[in-house]
């Protein structure tokens, strides 16, 4: 492609619109600018771009290549001078057809970026879902776009240059027409299709001129469908408010739980070490030993613990009530789900679904939770739909599952799944020891919530204490210490008032049930209870000596005689 070396003569306000219109020119090429103004505007954009600048007409002409010379000063004397030094085959282009020729250029543009405009409008309005329709003020379709037609089923070429008055009259196209005014929510069917729709329609107004209309339209189906997923979204948030208060985070954590005994060391450390896994848990022990207390604290030191910790009692729910307790259920699914309601397994989500009492599970429901363990898997009660969800497992019993499962009253299989790591949880009577401290707690615990100002508990009364089997475990002492000082006036629980609610009291004062102990395991003891409630401390010890009726001395000595008992 040939291209013309072009010279520009005048680099003032003109001089800079045709500089800026010939770079954009592919035939023409800048070769050399002049202008007796060194600083005009368009002299320093021609250095940078690396094109020659004088001042001196006769340097410009000097350029044997130069092909064009655009003259756009309008001076006579400038033009008159260009004329005297042109060479032969020159061409000269004066102010006012350089002014024509910059307007056909400025022109070219504004039809390139016209066209550009409605390009992007036109993909634009063919993206959206809605259906569009544009008629001029006379009523002429002049544009429908793609949703038009998959809405309708009218092809473009058959609705193009109609009469909206003649092919939908009762539309809101035609409504705004004649009104000139926007119609909301006109009800119709489209014409020549029969497609029932809702549409939304306005007037074209132009320099306060009417120029068309337009209207917007979906069809009723689709609205339908709209309002069907907002009814079931806005079921699914009032399923969330209702159920909003079982989403909680563990209540306990390993501070909660009170003893300084082996046994009890030994099962913090391995309820420590199940926390820093997302293996299944079962915690085995008798009733009342704190089996959810574990629970609480395994969650809370887990990586899970900003996540929902969520309890399910398998013993507390009616039996035909615990699937959809699971599991949860859609609306309709039986009698009385008048809405679709999430399941524990499903609010648990992300954190850990702790299983009480799990041996009363029955075995059908068994069979759902294996699968659940197994797949992360389920379904809600009457759905259709596989729900994947994340949860940890914490299941707890005081039922000897291995026995259940040789009578055949609990999976073997579902067993194994949940025994990847058992927490036995010793009993009370198996340690004793931690008896003071736990009363101890107690007490401060009941002193709060009773304003009471009780210190301890006499010697006789722990030697009861101690001495008693606990078949409740922790619960049934808890039980025994709220119910004395509820009623106690003095500062010190003693033998008689605690004795009323311990067991068969009279077997126990007639000696059938009194576990005897050595003297040396009694004053151990009361030793470790009384540097457990006071503290360690210089001061801490004075008051407990002063509480043990003995000498700071006889303190230590004794101390320093039970030194490794009273510190395991």
């Amino acid at each position: 492609m040939q291209r013309f070396s072009v010279g520009l003569v005048g680099a003032g306000k003109g001089g800079s619109t045709i500089y800026r219109m010939l770079k954009d020119v592919k035939i023409a090429k800048i070769v050399c600018v002049c202008d007796c103004n060194p600083n005009a505007p368009t002299v320093a954009l021609a250095k940078k771009d690396g094109v020659f600048v004088t001042t001196r007409l006769e340097e410009l002409m000097a350029f044997q290549e130069l092909d064009v010379i655009f003259e756009a000063t309008g001076d006579a004397d400038v033009q008159k001078r260009i004329n005297e030094l042109k060479r032969p085959g020159m061409a000269v282009i004066e102010a006012q057809a350089a002014k024509l020729f910059v307007t056909l250029l400025e022109e070219k543009e504004e039809l390139l970026e016209f066209k550009k405009v409605k390009g992007e409008l036109e993909a634009i309005l063919n993206s959206v879902s809605e259906a569009i329709e544009v008629a001029d003020k006379n009523g002429f379709i002049k544009y429908v776009n793609l949703a038009f037609s998959r809405v309708t089923g009218i092809p473009e070429s058959q609705r193009i240059n109609k009469n909206i008055f003649e092919v939908s009259p009762h539309g809101a196209l035609a409504q705004s027409l004649t009104t000139q005014k926007p119609v909301y929510g006109h009800r119709t069917k489209v014409g020549g299709s029969g497609v029932e729709v809702i549409s939304n329609s306005a007037p074209i107004i132009v320099d306060g001129k009417s120029e068309g209309a337009v209207v917007v339209f979906q069809p009723i189906t689709d609205i339908i469908k709209l309002m069907e997923e907002l009814q079931k979204s806005n079921t699914i948030i009032e399923n969330l408010y209702a159920r909003i208060g079982q989403i909680t985070g563990s209540k306990y954590t390993f501070d909660d739980l009170i003893g300084s005994s082996k046994k009890f060391k030994a099962t913090i450390e391995m309820a420590k070490k199940a926390s820093r896994s997302d293996s299944t848990v079962l915690i085995t022990g008798e009733s009342g030993t704190g089996k959810e207390l574990y629970a609480h604290a395994i969650h809370h030191a887990s990586s899970r613990r900003d996540k929902p910790f969520i309890k399910v009692n398998c013993a507390a729910i009616p039996e035909s009530l615990l699937e959809s307790e699971f599991f949860g259920h859609e609306k309709g699914a039986f009698t009385g789900a008048v809405r679709t309601k999430l399941g524990k397994v499903e609010l648990a989500n992300g954190g850990t679904l702790f299983l009480d009492e799990i041996g009363d599970m029955n075995l059908f429901l068994q069979a759902k939770l294996l699968r659940v363990i197994q797949d992360m898997e389920f379904e809600r009660v009457g759905g259709t739909q596989t729900i994947k969800v994340d949860v940890r497992f914490i299941a707890a019993t005081n039922r000897n599952l291995k026995d259940l499962v040789r009578k055949g009253a609990f999976r073997e299989d579902l067993y194994y799944r949940l025994n990847v790591l058992e927490l036995p949880i010793p009993p009370l009577r198996e340690r004793k020891d931690d008896i003071p401290v736990l009363v101890d707690h107690l007490i401060i615990k009941f002193n709060r919530k009773l304003g009471k100002r009780v210190k301890g508990v006499s010697p006789e009364a722990l030697q009861l204490l101690v001495s008693y089997d606990w078949p409740g475990n922790v619960r049934e002492l808890e039980n025994v210490i709220e119910r004395a000082m509820v009623v106690v006036e003095g500062d010190v629980l003693t033998h008689h008032q605690l004795s009323q609610y311990i067991g068969q009291f009279d077997s126990v004062s007639s000696g059938n049930f009194m576990e005897i102990m050595p003297l040396e395991k009694m004053e151990q003891m009361m030793l470790k209870a009384a540097l457990a409630r006071y503290g360690e401390s210089l001061e801490g010890k004075k008051k407990a000596a002063q509480a043990l009726n003995i000498s700071l001395a006889t303190l230590y000595n004794k101390l320093k005689k039970y030194r490794t008992s009273i510190s395991s």
